[in-house]
């Protein structure tokens, strides 16, 4: 499940709110081990979510580097090029 959780920062534009959330959505799903909560664990599993979203905006926010921003085209190409190597 985690390698869905890709690096969000230093891209221009900046990372939107639903990558982060799909990212804290994978980050919770791994950590309590199920891809679908019961009903009964609904709300904290939501709540839990939205607590990591929260914090890795605010942790984007504030990361500062000095290297130029990436591009998403480049990273995505990078990816199939690592990929194709890979399963080749």
């Amino acid at each position: 499940m985690c390698r869905n959780i890709r690096r969000l920062d230093n891209f221009e534009p900046p990372a939107t709110d639903d990558e982060i959330r799909a990212a804290a959505l994978q980050y919770v799903r791994k950590v309590s081990g199920t891809v679908r909560p019961s009903h009964a664990n609904e709300a904290a599993f939501e709540e839990a979510v939205d607590a990591v979203a929260h914090a890795t905006r605010h942790l984007l926010n504030h990361l500062t580097t000095p290297a130029p921003p990436r591009s998403r085209e480049v990273e995505a190409a990078k990816a199939r090029a690592r990929s194709a190597a890979r399963f080749a």
